[in-house]
Protein backbone atom coordinates (compact mmCIF):
# COMPACT_ATOMS: atom_id res chain seq x y z
CA UNK A 1 0.00 0.00 0.00
CA UNK A 2 1.14 3.29 -0.95
CA UNK A 3 2.47 6.30 1.49
CA UNK A 4 0.50 9.60 1.84
CA UNK A 5 3.37 10.92 0.02
CA UNK A 6 3.18 8.83 -2.90
CA UNK A 7 -0.77 8.74 -3.25
CA UNK A 8 -0.76 12.52 -3.76
CA UNK A 9 2.12 12.19 -6.30
CA UNK A 10 0.07 9.89 -7.88
CA UNK A 11 -3.03 12.36 -7.85
CA UNK A 12 -1.20 14.92 -9.36
CA UNK A 13 -1.60 13.83 -13.04
CA UNK A 14 0.83 14.68 -15.78
CA UNK A 15 -1.73 16.74 -18.45
CA UNK A 16 -0.97 15.95 -22.50
CA UNK A 17 -3.28 17.61 -24.27
CA UNK A 18 -6.48 19.19 -23.69
CA UNK A 19 -8.93 16.24 -21.92
CA UNK A 20 -6.12 14.39 -21.54
CA UNK A 21 -4.36 13.18 -18.30
CA UNK A 22 -1.67 10.69 -17.92
CA UNK A 23 -1.38 8.94 -14.37
CA UNK A 24 1.22 6.48 -13.14
CA UNK A 25 0.62 3.87 -10.01
CA UNK A 26 3.35 3.10 -7.56
CA UNK A 27 6.10 0.99 -8.18
CA UNK A 28 5.18 -1.90 -6.07
CA UNK A 29 4.69 -6.01 -6.64
CA UNK A 30 0.79 -5.90 -7.30
CA UNK A 31 -1.24 -8.29 -9.92
CA UNK A 32 -3.76 -4.81 -10.22
CA UNK A 33 -3.86 -1.26 -9.80
CA UNK A 34 -5.98 -0.36 -6.52
CA UNK A 35 -9.41 0.34 -7.37
CA UNK A 36 -9.53 3.70 -5.25
CA UNK A 37 -6.44 4.76 -7.46
CA UNK A 38 -8.00 4.78 -10.44
CA UNK A 39 -11.22 6.66 -9.15
CA UNK A 40 -9.35 9.44 -7.11
CA UNK A 41 -6.97 10.20 -10.54
CA UNK A 42 -10.20 10.31 -12.83
CA UNK A 43 -12.06 12.33 -10.42
CA UNK A 44 -8.55 14.50 -10.38
CA UNK A 45 -9.00 14.75 -14.22
CA UNK A 46 -12.52 15.61 -14.15
CA UNK A 47 -11.84 18.07 -11.85
CA UNK A 48 -9.14 19.64 -13.76
CA UNK A 49 -11.61 20.89 -16.88
CA UNK A 50 -14.43 22.25 -14.47
CA UNK A 51 -13.91 25.92 -12.90
CA UNK A 52 -11.94 25.99 -9.58
CA UNK A 53 -15.26 27.30 -7.54
CA UNK A 54 -17.28 24.35 -8.65
CA UNK A 55 -16.21 20.71 -6.17
CA UNK A 56 -17.90 17.36 -6.79
CA UNK A 57 -21.29 16.86 -5.55
CA UNK A 58 -21.49 13.12 -7.24
CA UNK A 59 -19.58 10.76 -8.66
CA UNK A 60 -20.75 6.91 -10.56
CA UNK A 61 -17.82 4.58 -12.04
CA UNK A 62 -17.50 0.94 -12.99
CA UNK A 63 -14.84 -0.80 -13.02
CA UNK A 64 -14.19 -2.66 -16.45
CA UNK A 65 -10.91 -4.14 -16.52
CA UNK A 66 -7.95 -5.28 -14.14
CA UNK A 67 -5.27 -2.07 -14.65
CA UNK A 68 -1.85 -2.69 -15.36
CA UNK A 69 0.32 -1.59 -13.02
CA UNK A 70 3.46 -1.58 -15.18
CA UNK A 71 2.08 0.95 -17.62
CA UNK A 72 0.69 4.43 -17.31
CA UNK A 73 -3.15 5.22 -17.30
CA UNK A 74 -4.60 7.63 -19.79
CA UNK A 75 -7.83 9.73 -18.68
CA UNK A 76 -9.88 11.19 -21.66
CA UNK A 77 -12.57 13.65 -20.51
CA UNK A 78 -15.86 14.48 -21.94
CA UNK A 79 -16.85 17.90 -21.12
CA UNK A 80 -20.08 16.77 -21.28
CA UNK A 81 -21.90 19.77 -20.04
CA UNK A 82 -21.29 23.31 -18.41
CA UNK A 83 -24.69 24.97 -16.73
CA UNK A 84 -25.15 27.90 -14.59
CA UNK A 85 -25.10 25.47 -11.05
CA UNK A 86 -23.73 22.54 -12.54
CA UNK A 87 -20.94 20.65 -14.41
CA UNK A 88 -21.09 17.24 -15.82
CA UNK A 89 -17.88 14.99 -16.75
CA UNK A 90 -17.01 11.58 -18.00
CA UNK A 91 -13.84 10.11 -17.79
CA UNK A 92 -12.58 7.01 -19.63
CA UNK A 93 -9.76 5.48 -18.17
CA UNK A 94 -7.76 3.75 -20.99
CA UNK A 95 -4.72 0.68 -20.85
CA UNK A 96 -3.13 -1.35 -23.84
CA UNK A 97 -6.06 0.74 -25.85
CA UNK A 98 -9.17 -0.40 -23.89
CA UNK A 99 -11.36 1.03 -21.18
CA UNK A 100 -10.45 -0.24 -18.22
CA UNK A 101 -12.71 2.12 -15.81
CA UNK A 102 -15.35 4.71 -16.41
CA UNK A 103 -16.48 7.60 -14.18
CA UNK A 104 -19.53 10.06 -14.35
CA UNK A 105 -18.72 13.08 -11.87
CA UNK A 106 -20.83 16.00 -11.47
CA UNK A 107 -19.74 19.82 -10.14
CA UNK A 108 -22.15 22.11 -8.31
CA UNK A 109 -21.14 25.85 -7.78
CA UNK A 110 -21.75 26.80 -3.40
CA UNK A 111 -25.55 27.49 -3.18
CA UNK A 112 -27.68 27.80 0.20
CA UNK A 113 -31.11 26.31 1.47
CA UNK A 114 -32.40 23.70 3.54
CA UNK A 115 -29.84 22.12 5.86
CA UNK A 116 -30.15 18.43 7.85
CA UNK A 117 -28.54 15.07 7.74
CA UNK A 118 -28.62 11.68 9.87
CA UNK A 119 -27.21 11.68 13.08
CA UNK A 120 -23.64 10.11 13.70
CA UNK A 121 -23.45 6.82 15.75
CA UNK A 122 -22.61 7.08 19.16
CA UNK A 123 -19.08 5.49 18.97
CA UNK A 124 -15.70 6.37 21.17
CA UNK A 125 -13.53 9.13 20.07
CA UNK A 126 -10.82 8.39 17.79
CA UNK A 127 -7.48 8.54 19.68
CA UNK A 128 -9.49 6.35 22.24
CA UNK A 129 -9.56 3.41 19.84
CA UNK A 130 -6.22 1.38 19.39
CA UNK A 131 -4.80 0.58 15.93
CA UNK A 132 -4.86 -3.02 14.51
CA UNK A 133 -1.51 -3.61 15.24
CA UNK A 134 -1.55 -2.10 18.97
CA UNK A 135 -4.85 -5.12 18.96
CA UNK A 136 -2.54 -7.77 17.39
CA UNK A 137 0.35 -7.06 19.37
CA UNK A 138 -2.19 -7.13 22.63
CA UNK A 139 -3.93 -10.15 21.83
CA UNK A 140 -2.56 -12.05 18.78
CA UNK A 141 -3.88 -13.16 15.65
CA UNK A 142 -4.54 -15.50 13.48
CA UNK A 143 -3.06 -14.01 10.24
CA UNK A 144 -0.04 -15.53 8.52
CA UNK A 145 3.36 -13.80 9.85
CA UNK A 146 3.74 -11.94 6.43
CA UNK A 147 0.02 -10.52 6.58
CA UNK A 148 1.04 -9.15 9.97
CA UNK A 149 4.59 -8.03 8.65
CA UNK A 150 2.46 -6.28 5.28
CA UNK A 151 0.41 -4.26 8.18
CA UNK A 152 3.48 -2.88 9.27
CA UNK A 153 4.50 -0.87 6.00
CA UNK A 154 3.56 3.03 6.31
CA UNK A 155 0.42 3.76 4.57
CA UNK A 156 -1.03 6.48 3.31
CA UNK A 157 -4.29 6.14 5.23
CA UNK A 158 -4.41 5.88 8.91
CA UNK A 159 -7.88 3.65 9.98
CA UNK A 160 -8.77 2.72 13.36
CA UNK A 161 -11.26 0.00 13.52
CA UNK A 162 -14.68 0.26 16.33
CA UNK A 163 -14.99 -3.88 16.29
CA UNK A 164 -12.25 -4.68 18.48
CA UNK A 165 -11.90 -8.48 16.91
CA UNK A 166 -11.02 -6.55 13.17
CA UNK A 167 -8.16 -9.10 12.09
CA UNK A 168 -8.04 -10.64 15.03
CA UNK A 169 -9.40 -14.17 13.92
CA UNK A 170 -11.25 -15.74 11.00
CA UNK A 171 -15.18 -15.72 12.92
CA UNK A 172 -17.38 -14.82 11.19
CA UNK A 173 -18.71 -11.12 11.91
CA UNK A 174 -22.05 -8.81 11.36
CA UNK A 175 -21.94 -7.68 7.98
CA UNK A 176 -21.39 -3.75 9.82
CA UNK A 177 -18.09 -2.14 9.98
CA UNK A 178 -17.36 1.10 11.90
CA UNK A 179 -13.86 2.90 11.53
CA UNK A 180 -12.17 5.60 11.85
CA UNK A 181 -10.50 7.11 9.19
CA UNK A 182 -7.95 9.69 7.95
CA UNK A 183 -4.73 10.68 6.10
CA UNK A 184 -1.74 9.14 8.33
CA UNK A 185 0.19 13.00 7.77
CA UNK A 186 -1.71 16.96 8.12
CA UNK A 187 -2.05 17.48 4.43
CA UNK A 188 -0.84 21.56 3.38
CA UNK A 189 -3.31 22.33 0.55
CA UNK A 190 -6.72 23.49 1.45
CA UNK A 191 -7.58 22.36 -2.41
CA UNK A 192 -11.55 20.60 -1.74
CA UNK A 193 -11.20 18.92 -5.24
CA UNK A 194 -7.70 17.20 -3.38
CA UNK A 195 -9.61 16.19 0.10
CA UNK A 196 -12.28 14.94 -2.12
CA UNK A 197 -9.95 12.87 -4.71
CA UNK A 198 -8.23 11.59 -1.31
CA UNK A 199 -11.44 10.29 -0.10
CA UNK A 200 -12.58 8.75 -2.81
CA UNK A 201 -9.69 6.80 -2.73
CA UNK A 202 -9.72 5.78 0.74
CA UNK A 203 -13.69 4.96 -0.13
CA UNK A 204 -12.60 1.78 -2.02
CA UNK A 205 -11.06 0.23 0.59
CA UNK A 206 -12.82 -1.63 3.33
CA UNK A 207 -16.60 -2.00 1.42
CA UNK A 208 -15.77 -5.30 0.10
CA UNK A 209 -14.52 -6.40 3.69
CA UNK A 210 -17.67 -5.51 5.05
CA UNK A 211 -19.43 -7.71 2.79
CA UNK A 212 -17.54 -10.07 3.38
CA UNK A 213 -17.59 -10.42 7.40
CA UNK A 214 -20.36 -12.76 7.65
CA UNK A 215 -18.61 -15.50 5.60
CA UNK A 216 -15.04 -15.46 7.02
CA UNK A 217 -15.00 -18.97 7.45
CA UNK A 218 -16.40 -20.10 4.33
CA UNK A 219 -13.42 -17.68 2.67
CA UNK A 220 -10.82 -19.33 4.51
CA UNK A 221 -11.72 -22.76 3.85
CA UNK A 222 -12.19 -21.83 -0.06
CA UNK A 223 -9.34 -22.64 -1.96
CA UNK A 224 -9.77 -20.11 -5.32
CA UNK A 225 -11.55 -16.75 -4.44
CA UNK A 226 -12.11 -13.95 -7.13
CA UNK A 227 -12.33 -10.40 -5.33
CA UNK A 228 -13.00 -7.15 -7.09
CA UNK A 229 -15.12 -4.21 -7.02
CA UNK A 230 -17.65 -3.56 -10.03
CA UNK A 231 -18.97 -0.06 -9.69
CA UNK A 232 -18.92 2.41 -7.07
CA UNK A 233 -20.74 5.90 -6.44
CA UNK A 234 -20.05 8.80 -3.68
CA UNK A 235 -22.49 11.83 -3.04
CA UNK A 236 -20.88 14.63 -1.47
CA UNK A 237 -23.41 16.56 1.18
CA UNK A 238 -20.58 19.05 2.96
CA UNK A 239 -16.91 20.40 2.81
CA UNK A 240 -14.84 17.98 4.57
CA UNK A 241 -11.09 17.28 5.03
CA UNK A 242 -9.15 13.96 4.31
CA UNK A 243 -6.59 14.45 6.98
CA UNK A 244 -9.27 14.97 10.23
CA UNK A 245 -10.86 12.38 11.82
CA UNK A 246 -14.12 10.62 10.02
CA UNK A 247 -16.37 7.92 10.66
CA UNK A 248 -16.49 5.17 8.01
CA UNK A 249 -20.24 4.03 8.80
CA UNK A 250 -20.61 0.37 5.94
CA UNK A 251 -23.75 -2.10 6.47
CA UNK A 252 -24.00 -4.41 3.80
CA UNK A 253 -27.82 -5.55 2.94
CA UNK A 254 -27.10 -8.25 0.39
CA UNK A 255 -24.98 -10.77 -1.23
CA UNK A 256 -25.94 -12.51 -3.70
CA UNK A 257 -25.23 -13.94 -7.11
CA UNK A 258 -21.33 -13.67 -5.98
CA UNK A 259 -22.19 -9.99 -5.82
CA UNK A 260 -22.05 -7.92 -2.19
CA UNK A 261 -23.48 -4.96 -1.84
CA UNK A 262 -22.19 -2.21 1.07
CA UNK A 263 -23.28 1.52 1.58
CA UNK A 264 -21.59 3.61 3.73
CA UNK A 265 -21.81 7.04 5.08
CA UNK A 266 -18.69 9.54 6.34
CA UNK A 267 -19.20 11.68 9.40
CA UNK A 268 -16.88 14.25 10.77
CA UNK A 269 -16.01 14.22 14.30
CA UNK A 270 -18.08 16.91 15.04
CA UNK A 271 -21.31 14.59 13.79
CA UNK A 272 -22.17 16.19 10.59
CA UNK A 273 -23.06 13.76 7.44
CA UNK A 274 -20.40 14.69 4.51
CA UNK A 275 -20.63 11.75 2.15
CA UNK A 276 -22.37 8.59 0.99
CA UNK A 277 -21.01 5.81 -0.60
CA UNK A 278 -22.19 2.84 -2.35
CA UNK A 279 -20.67 -0.24 -3.63
CA UNK A 280 -21.33 -3.30 -5.39
CA UNK A 281 -18.25 -5.83 -5.42
CA UNK A 282 -17.25 -9.43 -6.92
CA UNK A 283 -17.16 -12.35 -4.48
CA UNK A 284 -17.02 -15.35 -6.12
CA UNK A 285 -15.77 -18.70 -4.91
CA UNK A 286 -14.27 -21.09 -7.79
CA UNK A 287 -13.49 -24.71 -8.04
CA UNK A 288 -9.94 -25.39 -7.88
Amino acid sequence: MATLDAVLDLLDLEALEENLFRGRSPQEEQQRVFGGQVAGQALVAAGRTVEAERTTHSLHAYFLRPGDPTIPILYQVDRTRDGRSFATRRVTAIQHGKPIFALSASFVAPDEGIDRGDVMPEVPPPLEVPTVLERIEKHGSSLPDEDIAWMHRERAIEMRHIDQREYLDNENKEPVNLIWIRTANPIESAAPLLHQCLIAYASDMTLIDTAMRPHLKALEAATNVQIASLDHAMWFHRACRADEWLLYVQESPNLSSSRGFTTAKLYRESGELVVSVAQEGLMRIRGD
